[in-house]
């Protein structure tokens, strides 16, 4: 099953994807829908109206979440291209909902940053209350996947040695299109790219994973409980901007492509702020 959140007129909906139609559920978000008990029975019994696929608004998957966990330097090869050796531990921090735009939206660059830079991450959406978790019984707490882009300001980033101040610009960050069930990725190799303006940037499998899906939702929740909507990106692999010899950044009108094989594709062009 795949789950979208539209955009309509005075709201928004959760809705099923059924082919190139979006049926819509009995919530305003996947968030909220996902927070309701039987979930999964909703909304594959919805009959809600239907929406054309192609043109419809479609918002962050997950419009508010109440956490968004990411992790840094989590795949072998990205680690090894920021000349870092591989972690005992997940790198955490968090991004507020404020940064997340829709999966065709433009990406805001701040006019106070001279170095956004791309990161394809891998989204897992959180399903189930889980806290202290084995990671044999985190993937029952899994929802779904979706794609992430962690657009970073690198100069922010590298300020201090936290990284937050980089990771949260508002309306920075395309997630969606999507919620896509584990059941519908059985057999998949989640091959993902990122192409800026036409160029692959990074193309990784998320079998390179130092820490996968599992894993970090079992390591999170002796941090803190997870919640039905929470989110954790799972980080991201080489090839992005700020690595690059020279490195190179996002500029007024660089169009942004970040797919995930199986799971779904985010467009967006950057725009410049003032």
């Amino acid at each position: 099953m795949k789950l979208a959140t539209l955009r309509l007129p005075g709201r928004t909906t959760a809705a099923r994807i059924d082919g190139d139609q979006a049926v819509e559920i009995v919530a305003p978000d996947v968030g909220a829908l996902l927070a309701g008990p039987g979930w999964r029975d909703a909304a594959a019994a919805a009959d809600g109206p239907r929406h054309p696929l192609s043109t419809a608004d479609l918002a962050p998957v997950v419009p508010r979440p109440g956490k968004i966990i990411c992790v840094g330097l989590n795949y072998r090869n990205h680690i090894l291209e920021m000349g870092r050796e591989l972690p005992e531990y997940p790198t955490l921090f968090a991004k507020f909902a404020e940064a997340l735009a829709g999966p065709y939206d433009e990406i805001a660059l701040p006019a106070v940053s001279q170095a956004m830079d791309w990161e394809a991450e891998l989204a897992v959406i959180i399903g189930t209350e889980a806290r202290n978790v084995s990671p044999e019984q985190a993937e029952a707490s899994i929802a779904g996947y979706s794609v992430i882009n962690d657009v970073t300001a690198r100069d922010y980033q590298n300020r201090t040695l936290q990284w937050l101040q980089g990771k949260t610009f508002e309306a920075s960050t395309p997630f969606g299109p999507f919620l896509v069930t584990p059941d519908e990725l059985e057999g998949v190799a989640m091959t993902m790219w990122c192409e800026v303006d036409g160029e692959v940037m990074q193309e990784a499998d998320t079998s390179d994973l130092v820490f996968g899906p599992a894993q970090l939702i079992s390591y999170v929740s002796e941090i803190l409980t997870l919640r039905p909507g929470d989110v954790i990106a799972t980080g991201t692999p080489g090839g992005v901007g700020h690595a690059r010899k020279p490195p190179r950044y996002l500029g007024d009108g660089s169009k942004v492509v970040t797919r995930i094989a199986g799971v779904g594709e985010l467009v967006n062009v950057a725009r410049r702020d003032g």
